[in-house]
């Protein structure tokens, strides 16, 4: 990953958790919870978020798998990663830990997780990229774990979908905008029973997917 996307990435934190706030108007996390129900965690698991960004999602991941499981955030961002331990360490939160590696090159063995997540940052994950980073989930789940993605829905709206728009420019990969309009046949191409569910608000979806015997 380049240094110049690493430092915009740094910068972004700043302002990162209230930016996705206002698009998918989740001030209380609601939508995070919501995430957390569908990846079908229980007691003792082990998950991973993906581009963890400032640890939002793990919270309610950790409470999903409890003091016997585990929950790692992984981030290429150490600007992400700081907010993020400041999260965990204002909350006490003891079942969770950060690792700074890339998307598509997980540290982690064969078949070991439980469940992957990935909140409002798939698309931004470049095509070469992100195919590599799907494989890397489908490597290091177990059979019958889930991949859960959450989005925001295209908008409606005119200028909202113009500074959606934006922000896949700004983040390099326009090439997403294909990824769009053919996401349903893009991840049943990968993972079994694919659902795509609209969450309360409409501005935010979550697409999750069943890892399938030998990946």
């Amino acid at each position: 990953m380049s240094s110049l996307r690493q430092s915009y990435y740094n910068l972004f934190s700043k302002i990162y958790d209230r930016i996705i706030e206002l698009h998918s108007h989740d001030l209380q996390g609601r939508l995070r919870g919501a995430l957390a129900d569908r990846t079908g965690l229980k007691a003792g698991d082990v998950a991973i978020d993906l581009c963890t960004g400032t640890g939002s999602v793990p919270p309610f991941l950790a409470e999903k798998v409890g003091s016997d499981g585990l929950v790692i955030g992984l981030d290429f961002s150490s600007g992400m990663l700081q907010k993020a331990a400041k999260k965990i360490r204002d909350r006490d939160i003891k079942n969770i830990v950060l690792i700074q590696a890339e998307a598509q090159h997980l540290p982690f063995k064969d078949r070991t997780i439980s469940a992957v997540t990935c909140s409002h940052a798939f698309y931004e994950l470049k095509g070469e990229v992100r195919e590599k980073t799907i494989m890397e989930v489908k490597r290091v789940c177990r059979t019958g774990g889930r991949f859960c993605m959450m989005e925001h829905e295209v908008p409606r709206k005119k200028f909202i979908k113009f500074l959606f728009y934006i922000r896949m420019v700004v983040a390099g990969n326009l090439g997403s905008k294909s990824l769009l309009r053919q996401e349903a046949s893009f991840f049943k191409s990968h993972f079994s029973e694919v659902k795509k569910e609209i969450l309360p608000g409409g501005n935010t979806k979550v697409i999750s997917g069943v890892i399938r015997s030998g990946g």
